[in-house]
């Protein structure tokens, strides 16, 4: 049984459609969502309706919550509001019941899936460093969660300590926790413009990051003819 764990998709179609063919490439068997699925990007329901057809696991992102619902965009900056507000109208009220119908934490198999954080998933608190990631561990009931939301890969391991640093593939050790951060297919921000997933590998017990090119040129010719900030499509080329 092999996962690939993908998050903050952010309704770009161009990175989401490589990293699924990637997928295939390494012989992935099952799928698994961490949310935002839509917001930023210029095409939030062709992704939408990708996830949804696929049929895989799914928890709910703070862009998931507020492109389904009405109310203002609390905490967002201007620029990810206007997408918010964007990325609504261009949903369906079918789209728009399924993000809100999504939980904030889910099992799969033997590995949890969270947006955020565990101990607080509603409230979308952001994890860079083994501080803010040794408070889900008190609330992790499986050896292995994997979050996003900060749309930067890095792992946090706990046995008598929590420690926590960047990493392309390692395997998983009995008796630890393990916090771990799969990056952002749709927009990375920690320098690297490639498109991020993980490929977990449950009966080998391997965790990986891989990083991929997409055709960055037309998501941001796409988010620049929908009218969206020319922020948004400036940073895919830097991944920030």
């Amino acid at each position: 049984m092999k996962f690939a764990i993908i998050a903050d998709i952010h309704g770009n179609l161009e990175a989401l459609q490589a990293v699924l063919e990637d997928a295939q490439k390494q012989g992935c068997t099952h799928y698994a969502c961490i949310g935002d699925v839509v917001g930023y990007g210029a095409n939030p329901r062709e992704c939408l309706q990708i996830i949804r057809s696929m049929g895989m696991p799914c928890v709910k992102g703070n862009h998931d919550e507020y492109c389904s619902i009405d109310e203002n965009a609390e905490g967002f900056n201007p620029l990810a509001a206007e997408a918010v507000m964007w990325t609504r109208q261009q949903l369906s009220e079918e789209d728009r019941q399924w993000l809100r119908d999504l939980r904030y934490v889910r099992m799969v198999t033997n590995f949890t899936i969270v947006h955020a954080t565990l101990d607080a998933p509603q409230r979308w608190g952001y994890v860079f460093d083994k501080l803010a990631a040794a408070a889900s561990f008190p609330y992790q009931n499986t050896p292995v969660c994997f979050f996003g939301h900060t749309h930067v890969p890095v792992a946090f391991v706990r046995d008598s300590m929590v420690r926590g640093g960047t990493y392309s593939k390692f395997r998983i050790e009995p008796g630890k926790k393990y916090f771990i951060n799969v990056g952002a297919v749709g927009q990375p921000r920690d320098g690297n413009p490639k498109a991020a997933y993980v490929v977990y590998d449950v009966d080998e017990g391997t965790v990986e990051l891989r990083r991929l090119d997409y055709d960055i040129a037309t998501a941001q010719k796409k988010i620049r003819a929908a009218g969206l900030p020319e922020r948004l499509a400036e940073r895919l080329a830097y991944g920030r």
